[in-house]
């Protein structure tokens, strides 16, 4: 009789009653959402912070050049020296201030001119004040050259160009970063659970062999329904735990989100802008919306349910392909400390594949770099599933590589189970000795 279905229930139950499971899969999202909300406060809380900066300005230059914004307050000083303005800016705990003495032409201002803070200041702030200077050195230097202020505006005026497909859709600037964010977000995904969960099996195996139930389990069970039953049974208990965590997670977060009056704007703020709506500031208001408008559209006409359904076949594929690895690696060692010259090389291929889907899908997805690590069994469930936003077919992955690459996954699988079971009937029974590479390779020779 299979006895694979009743080792997954024992796995599963075994799993889920674990007080150690129980006390994380609630405390977990807890930490998760207060982690979450406390970066949030923190960001809010940086952001509302205005920096005063104080203004010596000894010139006859600058007079609208730094102006009171949301983040940055200016308050000019008069009629006193350059000493007692430092003394006042320190006394009062303004942020610095900034210096442009009396020079006889703009060049030697700008020059000669400094900013005085008590750290070293913020690259923003400085980025911020050289912009201004370098503005109005621009525009005198064109003034001298015969310009008005208004022709000086008009050519000082940005530009974006127009981005259309050969089929005629209106494109945006930056949806391919956002794109791949979204696929490399299901790729990480996979990556931490592989990690996790495969953690589990392995030392599931570990703990069995060391207390040496498994010789009495062995005695009426294949090795190799042991080895999947620990496997399925140990994915099953993290579905669930992924599941508890997801639905949970996003009911505290609303309900902190609530309770702490913060701004779920300030979830996504890097200190940056979204890419290709920098410089808003020369935007009208109906080219601004529009923009917003065409990144809506860009994002709901995603490949969603296509991309839902693949990645919960890498996602099977991957977790089987790297756990049956796992696995192996617990039935050949005593004891956890020895798995580390083991763990490396199966992290190593999910490492890279995160850095090398990033850097190369984030350029070109459907480059030679792309592709290659796309089809490549231990990296296809992450890389693929970062290619998968820009489509399926033409423009997109074509569907020839998607099958190529779930073919190989499955073929990988098979030989990577055989591999392990070899493995795991030989070290589930072998005590007392840190096996080596060689002596695995033997072990596979055994019949």
């Amino acid at each position: 009789m299979n006895k694979l279905p009743l080792i997954i229930k024992r796995e599963y139950i075994a799993k889920v009653r674990n007080k150690s499971f129980v006390v994380m899969t609630f405390l977990s999202p807890f930490l998760m959402v207060g982690m979450i909300l406390l970066i949030a406060y923190l960001t809010q809380l940086n952001d509302n912070e205005k920096k005063v900066i104080g203004v010596l300005n000894e010139s006859g230059y600058f007079a609208n050049e730094f102006v009171t914004s949301e983040v940055t307050s200016y308050i000019n000083f008069k009629d006193i020296s350059l000493e007692q303005a430092k003394d006042s800016t320190v006394s009062l705990g303004f942020y610095g201030l900034i210096y442009l003495p009396n020079e006889s032409n703009l060049e030697q201002v700008a020059q000669r001119a400094f900013f005085y803070s008590k750290d070293a200041p913020s690259a923003t702030v400085l980025d911020k004040l050289e912009s201004s200077i370098t503005g109005r050195l621009r525009q005198e230097r064109l003034r001298e050259l015969g310009m008005s202020p208004k022709e000086y505006a008009e050519m000082d005026r940005g530009y974006n160009i127009n981005i259309e497909t050969f089929d005629g859709l209106q494109n945006i600037k930056g949806i391919n970063e956002i794109k791949a964010i979204i696929g490399g977000a299901f790729g990480y995904l996979i990556m931490m659970f592989i990690i996790i969960y495969g953690g589990f099996v392995m030392r599931s195996v570990i703990e069995e062999k060391t207390s040496r139930i498994i010789e009495v389990i062995i005695s009426s069970v294949k090795p190799f329904h042991l080895m999947m039953g620990k496997i399925i049974g140990t994915s099953l208990a993290g579905i669930t735990q992924f599941a508890i965590w997801i639905v949970s997670g996003a009911i505290l977060l609303f309900i902190g989100l609530a309770i702490f009056d913060i701004d779920p704007a300030s979830l996504t703020k890097g200190g940056g802008v979204a890419p290709g709506m920098a410089n808003t500031a020369n935007v009208d208001v109906d080219a601004l919306t529009q923009n917003i408008q065409l990144y809506a559209q860009e994002i709901f006409e995603l490949p969603i349910f296509a991309m839902l359904f693949f990645f919960i076949v890498y996602f099977v594929l991957g977790y089987l392909i790297y756990s049956s690895i796992y696995a192996a690696i617990g039935a050949a060692v005593d004891n956890e400390t020895d798995t580390q010259q083991f763990i490396f090389p199966v992290i190593l291929p999910l490492m890279l594949a995160i850095y090398v889907g990033f850097f190369s899908v984030f350029s070109n997805p459907n480059g030679p770099i792309a592709v290659a690590f796309s089809l490549f069994p231990l990296t296809s469930p992450i890389v693929m599933l970062m290619r998968l936003p820009w489509g399926i077919g033409e423009g997109g992955v074509p569907v020839w590589q998607l099958i190529t690459s779930i073919v190989i996954l499955i073929a990988t699988f098979i030989g990577i189970v055989w591999v392990a079971a070899k493995i795991y009937r030989v070290g589930i029974l072998m005590y007392g000795k840190k096996p080596s590479y060689k002596e695995l390779y033997k072990w596979l020779k055994y019949s």
